[in-house]
């Protein structure tokens, strides 16, 4: 699975993002994912990540979230990243804040694709190596040039 092609191109990555709590990384990353969408409001998009958030925390630990969802009536998976400029309390079960958010929307009937999806970026974000360079890249274009790179192994 192609993380950089779910993001499409460094547009979808926010950069030291600016967002201060949990609430405010899923609003920031709504905002990203609808605007890919035309059928989707960023208002839509961050009632579905707070509906899953509020069934546990997709705080992986290390550092790392990923806010995700199923969405009725989308066609495709979405994505959007933010990293932060000050890491926030997302009630990981590591209790580390984050500083790596990926957003992730997926078809409400593609639960095979949404669980390859899952996995690649668990094990991609579990690798301290890949971590450290995504938080060192120095903007949103190195980060995607980076996800390029993995996409390519």
């Amino acid at each position: 699975m192609l993380i950089a092609a779910l993001l499409v191109n460094a547009d979808n990555i926010s950069y030291q993002d600016e967002a201060t709590s949990k609430k405010r990384v899923l609003e920031n990353l709504s905002h990203l994912l609808a605007a890919n969408s035309e059928a989707l409001s960023a208002d839509k998009v961050f009632q579905v990540l707070l509906e899953r958030e509020r069934l546990g925390s997709t705080g992986l630990g290390k550092g790392i979230a990923i806010p995700h969802a199923r969405v009725p009536g989308l066609t495709h998976t979405m994505a959007a990243m933010l990293t932060l400029s000050e890491p926030v309390d997302f009630e990981s079960a590591d209790g580390q804040p984050v500083d790596i958010a990926f957003g992730l929307l997926v078809p409400e009937d593609d639960s095979e694709n949404h669980l390859q999806h899952l996995s690649r970026l668990v094990s991609i974000f579990r690798d301290a190596d890949c971590c450290g360079k995504i938080r060192h890249a120095g903007s949103a274009d190195a980060i995607f040039e980076y996800l390029l790179s993995l996409d390519e192994d």
